[in-house]
């Protein structure tokens, strides 16, 4: 080939890339301008209707009173939506209404509907399955089913056609044999340096096959769903992608930047987003809150993740761990509740490249052997970590440091006595990062909190004083978060339908009041909290439980049932079981006895079944590390005595991923144990969230929240005794 061949060769190779790289660009560009109007109209529609339940009274709040809204009211306009609909001609058709009364009523309900839009986040609810709704989730489909590999084309895209494009303009004397020949000597040797580049920038496309990327990254832009009903269906088995596209793409609704990032001191805040994080060994995408607290473990190293649960604290320690591991770092282990294990198991595999080893059960030593071989992640419980001290002292010199330990529940650990916190300090010490994960961080004690900082920051937890604490909450999160990180649901996951929680009160039956009183009488805590459930037969709580399965049931929903006690579950199990004729399917009951493996396929065959299903479980057993968002109704046994074991167990099913809005029943009983705890338990919880979310509403002594189990059971029992007492002597 001649060197003017060549040259025509080069150029003609980067004409056809840079119009594919402009190609892609432009099916990008309108994919997401689709979506961003889908969603505008979407946010519209859900403004319209919060307009529509407003009365037109509400807008003398906005005019101070200035507004003649009982003229308007008289004439039809009864909303503010009708006020906002209307032109001004038609409300000055209104016999009273002049001009300038007009135009304030259609300023008024404009800012109206302003602060209903500000406050309004995009919601797409299955069970209302609008056109807009619809198109938005056909808007989305092609993204979601690319998965991550589309963004980085279309950014590569936008980096091709921004280095080949000047490369041929420079080079444009190339093009023909004829404008090379009467082109000046000056521009071909200018020509000549560019297709020099743009030969090079040729090479590194082919080799990195962009050509290919960008043909795939169009196709997958063009890509639709075949009907309506398998958008549909792949947004409800997939909403959780299907948001995050949503969240990268356009306006959702609201978003408080600073709670998105924990309201970190700016200095601190500007340290996290500076961190580099490399996601190409994730095979799903990140929402902005996790890239962020990803960024943060790799930034400060040793951290506490508190995030409230249902926000994917998971898929942000894999991301770190992803991270280290296209920087070169190799072994990483994550210590977790063997309840959760598998579950850690199938997540890493499932959302990331790295490999995953279990050191559990009768495969443990193969498969450490496997991970000091080959690298990966290790994943034990807190038991485990025992195992693998006794290992021989060769054989632990033989793994090189651990690029990080990750902690899941790590509030397991908050006694630096116990063993297996000693285990960990251990592993802590020999990991070049740790990342703790826990969202119950401050459940009782305070000083809790500061152990599990020493663990990872000493000099941070030495310097925590009471004064911190005691100036009030806001000041005890600034002086923690070089440490501590949390976000809550209501910043960060503005797509999540409502919780609704209802307190169902059963009076007693005759036998159940008699075996309270006994209980009482006997100073027995324990069997005054499941007293109503003594007599199955004749439990008033279980005949409401009863009713709100069937309810539920009759709408297809799943259900889950909680309750400290397994007699209480087997009561239920019994009542459920013998109304069933065609109601629900029952699984379960999870257990503190039932393995892991059992715990995730009972959680899986409740997800995969298609009607209405009952899940059992003891609240400490099903409300921690698992994923229930199939079920969209929870009925609680009774009332606990840590807040925190309801919180746990609501987010089981109030969770990232959650299209429905989740309905809470508490089974409860008046004058009983029931109502004192709801007493007792509600200062304790309003302190817990004082301390672990960002708030400024804390006035008592962080001493004042730990209520002892003990002691709390000590002073209800007393109460009681003293009241039916009281009752046996009245006249």
């Amino acid at each position: 080939m001649g060197q003017g061949q060549e040259r025509r060769a080069v150029f003609g190779r980067g004409t056809r890339l840079l119009q594919a790289a402009r190609r892609t660009l432009g099916e990008y560009h309108v994919a997401v301008d689709r979506v961003r109007a889908c969603a505008g109209l979407l946010r519209e529609q859900e403004v319209a209707g919060a307009l529509e339940e407003i009365p037109v009274a509400r807008l003398n709040e906005v005019t101070e009173g200035r507004l003649r809204v009982g003229t308007l009211e008289s004439a039809g306009f009864r909303t503010v939506g009708a006020v906002h609909r209307a032109e001004v001609y038609d409300l000055l058709r209104v016999p009273g209404i002049g001009r300038a009364t007009a135009s304030q009523a259609k300023a008024a309900a404009q800012a109206l509907a302003r602060a209903a839009l500000e406050a309004t986040a995009v919601r797409v609810d299955p069970d209302r399955r609008t056109e807009p709704a619809t198109e938005l989730i056909a808007a989305l489909y092609p993204f979601v089913q690319s998965g991550p590999a589309l963004p980085p084309a279309c950014e590569g895209a936008a980096g091709l056609a921004h280095t080949v494009e000047p490369l041929l303009q420079a080079a444009a004397a190339a093009r023909s044999r004829a404008a090379w020949w009467f082109t000046s000597p000056q521009r071909r040797a200018t020509a000549r340096d560019a297709l020099s580049t743009l030969k090079t920038v040729l090479t590194a496309a082919r080799s990195d096959g962009a050509e290919e990327a960008l043909t795939q990254a169009v196709t997958d832009l063009l890509r639709r769903p075949a009907s309506v009903d398998e958008a549909w269906w792949e947004f409800v088995t997939r909403p959780v992608e299907f948001y995050t596209v949503l969240g990268r793409l356009a306006e959702t609704g609201p978003l408080d930047a600073a709670a998105a990032e924990g309201h970190l001191p700016d200095e601190l805040a500007e340290q996290v987003r500076a961190q580099e994080l490399d996601v190409t060994g994730l095979k799903v995408s990140l929402r902005g809150y996790q890239a962020f607290g990803a960024r943060y473990a790799l930034a400060r190293r040793k951290v506490v993740l508190g995030d409230e649960m249902g926000l994917g604290k998971t898929i942000q320690a894999i991301a770190a761990l992803s991270h280290l591991s296209s920087r070169g770092e190799r072994h990483f282990l994550v210590v977790c509740p063997a309840s959760v294990l598998v579950n850690w198991l199938r997540e890493i595999e499932a959302r990331s490249t790295l490999a995953a080893f279990r050191l559990h059960g009768p495969d443990r030593d193969p498969a450490h052997r496997a991970w000091r071989e080959r690298g990966g992640v290790a994943v034990t419980t807190f038991e485990g970590l025992r195992h693998l001290d006794r290992m021989p002292r060769a054989e632990q010199a033989d793994v090189a440091p651990l690029a990080m330990t990750v902690v899941d529940e790590a509030h397991y650990v908050k006694n630096p006595e116990a063993q297996r916190a000693r285990h960990v300090a251990a592993l802590v010490d020999r990991s070049d990062r740790a990342l703790f994960l826990t969202g119950t961080v401050m459940e009782n004690r305070l000083g809790e909190f500061r152990n599990l900082v020493g663990y990872l920051q000493p000099r941070l937890a030495a310097q925590l004083s009471d004064s911190d604490q005691v100036a009030g909450a806001a000041a005890f999160r600034r002086a923690v978060a070089p440490a501590y990180l949390r976000r809550n649901q209501r910043d960060v996951l503005t797509e999540l339908p409502e919780v609704v929680h209802t307190d169902e009160w059963a009076e007693f039956s005759l036998t159940d009041a008699a075996a309270y009183r006994d209980a009482v009488l006997a100073g027995n805590f324990q069997a005054m909290r499941r007293a109503a459930y003594a007599a199955p037969d004749r439990s008033a709580k279980l005949d409401r439980l009863s009713e709100l399965v069937r309810e539920a049931s009759a709408a297809g929903e799943k259900i889950l049932v909680f309750s400290f006690y397994r007699d209480v579950l087997r009561a239920v199990e019994r009542r459920l079981a013998a109304d069933r004729g065609a109601g629900p399917a029952l699984f379960g009951p999870l257990t503190g006895g039932t393995g892991a493996a059992a715990r995730q396929e009972t959680v899986d065959a409740l997800t995969a079944h298609s009607g209405s299903a009952v899940l059992l479980s003891q609240i400490q057993a099903g409300g921690v590390g698992l994923n229930l968002q199939a079920a969209s109704v929870v009925i609680l046994c009774e009332p606990q005595v840590k807040p925190a074991l309801e919180q746990q167990a609501i987010a089981r099913a109030h969770r990232m991923g959650q299209t429905r809005r989740v309905r809470v029943h508490r089974l409860l009983t008046p004058d009983s144990v029931d109502q004192r705890l709801l007493t007792l338990l509600g200062r304790k919880e309003r302190l817990f969230d004082a301390y672990a979310r960002r708030s400024d509403a804390a006035e008592l002594a962080p001493e004042a929240v730990d209520i002892a189990d003990a002691g709390l059971a000590r002073q209800i029992i007393e109460e009681e005794q003293q009241r039916l007492a009281a009752q046996s002597v009245s006249p």
